[in-house]
């Protein structure tokens, strides 16, 4: 009975011990482990992202020359935030160059015929292009370009928390703040220019109305000198007023028009590059220039430009897409172009009727 006994107990001791010595090995190489644990992970992933509505990307890589499957998360792209134009049916219009912009005009600079027309007539609202008014209110107020003006806390943008590179506490020439809220749009620097009008910001905003309303310009309203509040609004007709004007001002149109320009700040020198494009585009010949956006604007742009020898004025408001304003602006002068010579003095504008 005891030989049974020990035979019983060495039998059960040979087969506990290659099933400990197979985990074993399993722990030292994590292989089959690591392995049905990764697809499994993988597998849960997949599930939660098709419940949150992300998107799963899987991808085969090579990791010390084996292959690997890995499940990658991405996010999708958040639904774009209807713009004012959007909300008023404006991007249901259609015209015959399909441009992207809810609201275009062009006209002629010197007689003023128009030459293209779509929904001009709506006021909405046209972010930084407010700047424009800034600069003309600040020009015609003849004021010295070369005081220095200081970057305040009050200058800090709370409500849409825009970037910038000017810190509080930044000293720049009256010209530099104006030079750089034309070309880079820079908010502080056009905030700036508003509180240091005599009798600080609110009498600047009211100087900014006054001048529009001695434009002609009745559908235009403005509460701030930058353009971030969504209460800056115009119609493109307005906005083509703003532009004849703006254009007899030499500095503005220097300034709107440059490139690129450096800028000194407390002692540094701070590069600032233009919003638009077009205007280091040898193909182009543009006086004068503003672009804009913010959610509720959508991308917008006013300028002036010489096309086939004739001055025009260029008005593009809620346009989508980041480029679309300025394509918008190269098929506008493509249209031009093809004019007949014959009818650039006697044609047939476009009209949606509004």
């Amino acid at each position: 009975m005891i030989k049974l006994a020990l035979g019983a107990l060495i039998s059960l001791l040979f087969v506990a011990v290659p099933a400990t010595a197979a985990q074993g090995r399993q722990a030292a190489g994590k292989t089959v482990l690591v392995k049905k644990h990764h697809v499994k992970k993988s597998k849960a992933l997949r599930v939660s992202v098709a419940a949150t509505g992300e998107r799963v990307v899987k991808r085969v890589v090579s990791v010390r020359g084996k292959r690997k499957v890995v499940y990658q998360r991405m996010l999708t792209a958040a639904p774009a935030v209807p713009t004012m134009g959007d909300l008023a049916g404006l991007n249901l219009t259609r015209d015959p160059l399909d441009l992207k912009s809810s609201v275009a005009l062009v006209l002629d600079q010197v007689n003023s015929e128009v030459l293209f027309e779509k929904n001009s007539n709506v006021a909405l609202p046209i972010a930084s292009i407010t700047k424009m008014m800034t600069g003309l209110v600040v020009v015609e107020a003849q004021q010295d370009m070369s005081e220095m003006l200081t970057v305040s806390e009050e200058d800090v943008d709370r409500a849409k928390f825009s970037s910038s590179r000017l810190k509080v506490g930044s000293q720049l020439t009256r010209a530099a703040m104006l030079h750089i809220a034309l070309m880079s749009s820079e908010n502080r620097a056009a905030s700036a220019l508003g509180r240091n009008y005599p009798g600080g910001l609110s009498a600047f905003v009211e100087a900014m109305n006054a001048k529009a309303r001695g434009l002609g310009m009745r559908d235009t309203h403005y509460v701030d000198s930058s353009g971030l509040s969504k209460m800056n609004v115009a119609s493109a007709r307005d906005l083509a007023r703003l532009a004849q004007a703006a254009y007899q001002q030499p500095l503005l149109r220097q300034f709107s028009t440059d490139p690129k320009a450096q800028v000194e700040a407390n002692g540094r020198l701070l590069q600032f590059g233009n919003t638009n494009h077009l205007v280091a585009n040898p193909g182009w010949d543009i006086g004068l220039q503003k672009t804009g956006f913010i959610n509720e604007a959508g991308r917008c742009l006013m300028m002036q430009t010489i096309i086939e020898g004739r001055s025009v004025i260029m008005v593009f408001l809620d346009s989508k897409g980041k480029q679309s304003r300025t394509a918008d602006a190269g098929r506008m002068r493509k249209w031009l172009e093809a004019l007949r010579p014959a009818s650039l003095t006697g044609s047939t504008p476009y009209s949606n009727g509004m």
